[in-house]
């Protein structure tokens, strides 16, 4: 959008009296804000590029703190977006922080005459619009016109001290599961892979629900390592292996990851942290990617949806290359030849023997992709990209709204979560025949023939019973296929953070520790027993390993002590401390000696601003009371 010849001339018109707002203990005006800039964000919590643009808007929140306010603007394109309980669900599930006015008859969109999602406007602090921006890219757009504007206004003396705004956040789950966005059944080992989405982590549980183990150590990042140290960003769908080993879409990353339950380790396949900007690029692993959402295995090719940039992409394991399999690239619904067909977000992939099956969310389809590069895409359901609603029948006549996920069951057709019509769907990919399998349409959380999903997400089968992530009521839904009645299956928590690890050790997890970025000094400070100190002459020692950088080393306690000390350069963001203690134990009378086993988990952050790049970590030995 141009702003040539009313750059800083037309004022912010004012938001409507009576919105709804989220985030925020009270409405907001922009009058209220008068000496403040502001930036508006307009978006819908549906569209892949509005979420791509979140990191940029919180990094420049956090570097212009004292002179801006970010306020989102939701102006929903699919109904049920429109509703105020999905956005606040939404603003939590992103942990979106800023004020959020719900815009869902178009009347502020229309104000600021805006065409598309995302658009970013910038005001400053007299009120009128200084820049504007459509697309990602929002840091780069905006950062040099914050600057200079905020310079201009210091000197005409118009900025004025930060503005008090009663912000009032969403309240986030409390439970085990903060909106599961994928499950997968490993029948034959008889355990459940669930990607606790907005816990950054997952979870490994039997078929009854009782937690095996806990993979990440729910921070947000990309580590990879053993399962208590591992970092994820948002995942999302899953492809089981023969081997048991688990392939992961990292969304948040922009990653492939694996999980190796053999070993409790976690190792990127592709994929660097950073989002493909533009058109990715086929060629040797790991490469770039743009939010990969789900995943299909089918021999050594692991075929991803791309839904960053609307394609299908190719992971050939064997000969570590990443590849284009279908779509141009270009958002839409258009069936052709698979390099030239469009795609508008594809969210869900199912293999039915012959055949990929997707599900094209932003479009509310179904499209079947042919394994072969010279095959047509076909859309089984769907119309366009403004084509959604509720109705069940044959295509072109029936109706979808957002679906993002599917499964498919031998001999009972394509299961399709109808996502934001709360409905499970069976569709017959022969005719392209929809009908509702389980829910009523309206959110809710009931259990029996007439069962009540809120926003059910990914989905698995077995043959005989039916897996949902039901993302907003957070939990994992269990559908008979013999009867089609639903339950819920109940999740046992996992232990607490101190647990047996590797070779009996107890597993402590520290705080976070913010240190300046560059050569930093580390102290572990061995806190014994009342009455037990370090043996001089026995062999303690301490084993420690820096990830992801893989630095490493070997301390001999004999020589350091209680107070051991790591160097190491700790680059910028997030890295992870995996420091292994023997410590031999003496009582100070020179009587009994015994031994105490600790792995450390030390979550570390490199931060420009951090005051300091030395720190002392306290870990308390402990002795099991002897037995007879």
């Amino acid at each position: 959008m141009s702003l040539r010849g009313y750059r800083g001339n037309v004022r912010a018109p004012e938001f409507p009296e009576g919105a709804s707002w989220v985030n925020t203990r009270e409405p907001i005006a922009l009058r209220q804000l008068r000496g403040r800039l502001v930036l508006l964000d307009f978006w819908t919590y549906g569209c892949i590029n509005c979420l791509h643009i979140l990191p940029d808007l919180h990094r420049l929140q956090e570097e212009f703190a004292r002179e801006l306010t970010i306020i989102g603007v939701h102006s929903a394109k699919f109904d049920h977006e429109k509703q105020e309980d999905s956005l606040r669900q939404v603003v939590a599930r992103y942990g979106i922080t800023h004020p959020v006015v719900s815009d869902p008859d178009y009347r502020i969109w229309e104000a600021y005459a805006v065409r598309a999602w995302p658009t970013t406007v910038l005001i400053d602090p007299t009120g009128r619009i200084v820049n504007v921006h459509s697309g990602e890219g929002v840091y780069q757009a905006h950062h040099q016109a914050i600057v200079d504007t905020i310079a201009q206004h210091r000197s005409e003396e118009s900025l004025l001290p930060a503005v008090s705004i009663p912000i009032s956040e969403v309240d986030q789950p409390h439970g085990p599961l903060a909106y599961p966005g994928a499950v997968l059944v490993d029948a034959a080992r008889e355990r459940l892979w669930i990607a606790d989405t907005s816990h950054h982590r997952l979870l490994v549980t039997t078929l009854s629900g009782r937690v095996q183990a806990v993979v990440g150590d729910g921070e947000p990042g990309l580590v990879d390592g053993a399962y208590e140290s591992a970092r994820f960003r948002l995942p999302l769908g899953m492809a089981l292996a023969p081997d048991g080993s688990v392939y992961l879409a990292d969304r948040g990353n922009h990653a492939v990851r694996q999980i190796d339950p053999a070993a409790d380790h976690v190792a990127t396949v592709a994929g660097d942290g950073h989002q493909a900007r533009g058109a990715m690029v086929e060629g040797a692993l790991p490469g770039r990617l743009s939010s990969p959402w789900d995943l299909c295995l089918i021999g050594e090719r692991l075929y991803v949806a791309m839904a960053g940039n609307h394609q299908i992409w190719v992971i050939d394991l064997g000969k570590r290359r990443l590849g284009l399999h279908a779509g141009s690239g270009r958002e839409g619904v258009l069936d052709a030849p698979l390099k030239l067909a469009s795609l508008a977000q594809p969210s869900a992939l199912a293999y039915d023997g012959e055949a990929l099956n997707v599900a094209d969310a932003e479009s509310s389809a179904i499209r079947m992709v042919p394994l072969e590069d010279e095959g047509e895409m076909r859309t089984l359901v769907g119309e366009g990209l403004f084509d959604f609603g509720d109705r069940d029948g044959d295509w072109p006549h029936a109706r979808l709204q957002h679906p993002q996920g599917l499964a498919w069951c031998a001999g009972r057709g394509l299961f399709v979560a109808d996502t934001y019509n709360h409905k499970i769907k069976r569709l017959d990919p022969a005719n392209g025949h929809v009908v509702t399998y389980a829910g009523d349409g309206s959110p809710g959380a009931e259990d029996g023939q007439s069962a009540r999903f809120w926003e059910p997400t990914g989905l698995d089968c077995d043959g005989t019973t039916l897996y949902v992530a039901d993302t907003n009521n957070h939990a994992i839904r269990i559908i008979g296929l013999a009867d089609g009645s639903t339950r819920t299956l109940p999740i046992t928590p996992a232990a607490p953070s101190t647990r047996s690890g590797p070779s009996g050790a107890r597993v402590l997890k520290a705080d976070v520790v913010s240190l300046q970025p560059g050569q930093v000094r580390l102290t572990v400070e061995l806190v014994p027993p009342a009455g037990f100190h370090l043996n001089a002459e026995a062999h303690s020692r301490m084993r420690w390993r820096i990830e992801p950088a893989g630095v490493e080393g070997d301390l001999d306690l004999r020589e350091s002590g209680r107070h051991p000390t790591l160097s190491f350069d700790l680059p910028v963001g997030e890295s992870v401390l995996h420091a292994e203690v023997m410590a031999y134990l003496c009582q100070s009378d020179e009587g009994l000696c015994r031994v105490d086993r600790v792995t450390l988990i030390v979550p570390l952050r490199g931060e420009p601003t951090a005051t300091t790049q030395q720190r002392t970590v306290q870990l308390g030995l402990e002795l099991e009371p002897l037995t007879a």
